[in-house]
């Protein structure tokens, strides 16, 4: 790839600073070259249109499918970079097999989601800065790890969970010990599937022994639920099919459990029945921060110039505003909470998108697109 004089780039449009990290010269670039970038909305990206552009870099965020589908009749991509944490939108097999670079930006807004979980749970129940709680965590990667050293910050027992990782005194309870001992629940893991053609959701036994396939859709279901005492909130920021939409409606209706979504199952359509019992509800922003968004780009652009051979002259740094948003001065003042971050209000503009029993596609997908990106809490 590093001979190419002309690179044409297909971009979702939702990526942080396409221009000033993907044009000529940040990208080694003469002034003879060329680097042409199409931006379009990542639900749009379709075979037919790398069919026609056949671009040589091919950049994503979640809602883009990778695989067989997409470049069966693509000859030019060298190199796909998706600007999130999670790959299970990506076929990483197949890509490897016709000699296509990944590189997905791991880790970019662990903090970012760290932060939205610790926001949902003080602004629905304040008094957790005041008091000791016990935080359950399932999944114990970036984001999961993250959250649990703020939990610790502030006092609070953390019961983690992660059938991937070895024992240790962040990963120090079962599964059905996270659901039943926890006060809050929090779900941070990728979306797999089961290694059989069995995609029936999974029951409580199978559940406990989820460590001898790792699948996790609908990994919280109906009786896995009953596993949960009804006073204990549930917070989804992962992956939206990780809990059975319609158990979880009617766990909510028996128990008036506090459920926060970020994401969901049928995303990005969203039944008004569901949205409804939610305690507080966001279109899939729980990462959307300046930093995050930044840091994904950033991650992707060092990638692909390493495939390109030439060193990365561009730093997310030099494109970021003073941060007035401390840690520190959050913790000793927790009534500053709001300002830091207005979790009501995501909460508010998604259910204000409602239309005849349903949020459609178009409106959510817009309420991301058109985001005002917070900042990250700075230490």
């Amino acid at each position: 790839m590093d001979t190419i004089k002309n690179i044409t780039i297909v971009a979702d449009s939702n990526i942080a600073s396409l221009d000033e990290f993907f044009n000529p010269s940040m990208l080694g670039q003469t002034s003879t070259q060329s680097v042409n970038i199409v931006s379009v909305a990542g639900r749009d990206i379709n075979a037919q249109l790398l069919a026609d552009l056949q671009p040589d870099v091919l950049l994503i965020r979640s809602v883009t499918p990778v695989g067989e589908a997409l470049l069966a009749n693509n000859q030019s991509v060298q190199f796909v970079g998706s600007a999130t944490i999670g790959t299970d939108h990506v076929d990483q097999n197949y890509l490897a097999t016709h000699n296509i670079t990944f590189a997905n930006a791991a880790g970019c807004s662990k903090h970012s989601v760290a932060q939205y979980v610790l926001t949902a749970i003080l602004a629905l129940r304040p008094q957790c800065w005041q008091q000791s709680m016990t935080l359950g965590i399932i999944g114990l990667g970036n984001i999961g790890s993250t959250l649990a050293k703020y939990a610790s910050e502030l006092g609070w027992q953390v019961l983690g969970y992660d059938p991937l990782l070895p024992a240790s005194n962040m990963n120090n309870a079962s599964f059905e010990q996270v659901l039943s001992q926890s006060d809050v629940v929090s779900l941070h893991v990728p979306l797999t599937d089961k290694k059989s053609t069995d995609k029936k959701a999974k029951s409580a036994k199978e559940a406990e022994n989820i460590n001898d396939d790792y699948a996790t859709r609908h990994l919280i279901n109906a009786e896995t639920l009953a596993m949960m005492p009804a006073q204990t909130m549930l917070i989804n920021s992962a992956r939206g099919p990780v809990i059975h939409a319609s158990d979880l409606e009617a766990d909510i209706e028996r128990t008036k459990r506090q459920v926060v979504l970020d994401v969901f199952e049928h995303e990005p359509q969203i039944d008004e029945g569901l949205l409804s019992k939610l305690a507080i509800a966001t279109p899939h922003i729980a990462g959307y921060t300046l930093e995050g968004k930044l840091r994904g780009t950033q991650i992707i652009y060092d990638a692909l110039c390493e495939k390109l051979t030439v060193t990365p002259t561009q730093s997310m740094h030099a494109l970021l505003p003073l941060n007035m948003f401390l840690w520190s001065e959050l913790k000793a003042h927790p009534d500053r909470l709001i300002k830091f971050y207005d979790i009501m209000q995501d909460d508010a503009a998604l259910r204000n998108k409602t239309i005849d029993g349903q949020v459609n596609g178009t409106d959510f997908d817009g309420l991301r697109r058109d985001y005002h990106l917070r900042r990250e809490w700075q230490f």
